[in-house]
């Protein structure tokens, strides 16, 4: 299963086998984390745990995220992390963005987790089991592949499945602006930012499925202002 396909069959997963998952099933998912692109001129740093070092323990594994206080850096936290997430999903894993958790001992530039493990859990069958807003409520898509693009960007996971997002389609770019939801915004001020880059990803992976060359993912502005813009050429 690819990664775009993963995004259609994805679901939040909140009860795990605690049993640990083989040592080279992590390799595997470090590997994927090493070698996802970022947006450009942001950086992190990725952390395994166990779960036996976090507060709230409900999986067996989880990945920290570290980097800078800056809209651009959890943006891009949500950018390289959705790259795992999908991947574990397509290997058969369950997984959780889990934002009110944190380690046990405190860690400077602390941002966010992704738990994982073995779950009994189904796969979704398709789009037509998430609930969420339509691709014409999220964009200003009309094209039929711009349409694609704005469905697998719709399936994104999201705080509260806030969406805050609006996607902009011209010739040849995408323009991800965010669309401040005011639940989010007033519990987790960081988040959808995060949910911004995690977007991102789905969309550059919708792109790169329809025969698109990714030039540029690129942020800009902050808080209510700020937005990813990913650059194409068609191969």
């Amino acid at each position: 299963m690819t990664l775009y396909e993963a995004i259609f069959i994805r679901r939040t997963v909140r009860k795990y086998d605690m049993k640990p998952v083989e040592d080279g099933i992590i390799e595997g998912i470090k590997a994927i984390i090493e070698n996802a692109d970022s947006i450009e001129g942001e950086g992190a740093r990725f952390e395994f745990a166990p779960g036996s070092e976090m507060k709230a323990n409900s999986a067996p594994h989880y990945i920290l995220a570290f980097c800078d206080d800056d809209d651009a850096a959890y943006a891009n936290v949500g950018y390289v992390l959705q790259q795992a997430d999908l991947y574990i999903q397509s290997i058969g894993l369950g997984s959780r963005w889990y934002g009110t958790t944190k380690p046990k001992k405190k860690k400077a530039a602390f941002c966010i987790v992704l738990e994982f493990g073995n779950t009994d859990a189904p796969r979704r069958n398709g789009a037509e089991d998430f609930k969420r807003l339509s691709a014409a409520e999220i964009s200003n898509a009309v094209s039929d592949v711009d349409l694609r693009i704005a469905e697998a960007a719709r399936l994104a996971p999201s705080g509260v499945n806030s969406q805050p997002w609006k996607l902009d389609f011209t010739d040849g770019k995408v323009t991800i602006r965010y669309f401040r939801r005011e639940v989010v915004d007033a519990l987790f001020p960081k988040y959808g930012k995060i949910d911004l880059g995690i977007v991102a990803r789905h969309v550059e992976l919708a792109l790169r499925n329809e025969g698109r060359d990714i030039q540029h993912v690129t942020a800009s502005g902050q808080g209510k202002n700020f937005a990813i813009e990913i650059e194409t050429l068609m191969k």
